[in-house]
């Protein structure tokens, strides 16, 4: 960052140029018919998320048999999913009843930072459940020497700490760019290219920089995870018992159908150009990687695992027990 342009940000701030208090969140158009049958879609999506997640953690943790460094790993994934969605989805909800649609500066502000961190934690959260499927897979006889309960408990501080790290300096950056004309965001959430249009200050380096972090963390993750899942198919193919090939092949293709999801919405929004798309396009492609997927996410992980079923249908027995008595 050249001491000319933060000098010049100072300045701008200093000379009141930066008057724009709050945003206007445009959200989804259309009739109102049509907004409330998506508003009745997400605040399902949301419920089912919430309610999804909170059982595998509550699973995992009252299961002493599914403590163990897979579930553990998928416990605190849901724990990120439950935070991914209600940093956005939430707001997403009361503006469709909102007259005004606004959001402070500041509050704008927040929901962009832990949007992206919690996205960038969820990158990294792949990238170590890839890892453990491969050492399980691949390195049966030595993964429970090298997967301790030790080196699990620091990849996932590693996750959340180098999620929430990754683009602190860009955002708090774009956070002092001023802001002096209008407040308009033809989107459900505040994102870094429409901040960015917004700004009155224009700042190649910042933009670039952030998109830059945003493209290599998404693409060296995406690699690792592909290659941790080649080295798995190859030699889950070469298993010679063809029901531990399905119970493999289950294992990880329930992975691969989140890896998907995930990344390919994120790659088409943050890798690939996207100024031919359109805003509704932008609109939808969000949706899906915000919304859709971490509700997907319990069902895929529950319902193709025969241990979190067993677990599952523990807790809902005890639960039963305990209301019954």
């Amino acid at each position: 960052m050249s001491l000319s342009f933060l000098q010049s940000l100072e300045t701008m701030n200093k000379s009141g140029v930066s008057t724009v208090a709050q945003f206007v969140l445009l959200g989804f158009s259309g009739p109102w018919k049509m907004q409330i049958i998506l508003f009745s879609m997400i605040l399902f999506m949301y419920i089912l998320t919430l309610t999804g997640n909170m059982i595998i953690i509550w699973a995992v943790k009252w299961d002493n048999r599914l403590h163990t460094p897979m579930y553990m790993l998928l416990a605190n994934f849901s724990f990120l999913e439950i935070w991914y969605v209600t940093c956005t989805v939430p707001n997403m909800l009361v503006n469709f009843f909102s007259k005004t649609k606004t959001i402070s500066f500041d509050g704008c502000f927040i929901q962009f930072y832990f949007f992206f961190s919690l996205g960038t934690t969820e990158c990294f959260f792949l990238c170590v459940m890839a890892y453990d499927r491969y050492l399980a897979i691949c390195r049966p006889l030595h993964y429970p020497s090298i997967m301790t309960g030790q080196l699990c408990a620091i990849l996932v501080s590693l996750c959340w700490l180098i999620g929430f790290l990754g683009h602190s300096i860009t955002i708090f950056f774009i956070s002092q760019l001023p802001f002096c004309g209008p407040n308009i965001i033809d989107h459900f959430l505040c994102d870094v290219d429409q901040l960015m249009a917004l700004s009155c200050a224009h700042a190649p380096i910042i933009e670039h920089t952030f998109h830059s972090v945003s493209s290599l963390i998404i693409i060296l993750t995406m690699l690792y995870i592909l290659g941790s899942y080649i080295l798995v198919l190859r030699a889950v193919l070469q298993i010679p018992s063809s029901v531990g090939q399905q119970k493999a092949f289950s294992t990880c293709g329930s992975h691969l159908v989140v890896v998907s999801l995930f990344y390919g919405t994120i790659v088409v929004m943050y890798v690939s150009p996207t100024s031919g798309n359109s805003v509704a396009m932008h609109k939808i492609i969000t949706l899906i990687y915000s919304v859709v997927t971490p509700g997907l996410n319990p069902l895929i992980y529950s319902l193709r695992n025969r241990d979190m079923k067993f677990a599952l249908r523990q807790v809902l027995c005890g639960m039963r027990i305990t209301h019954t008595s």
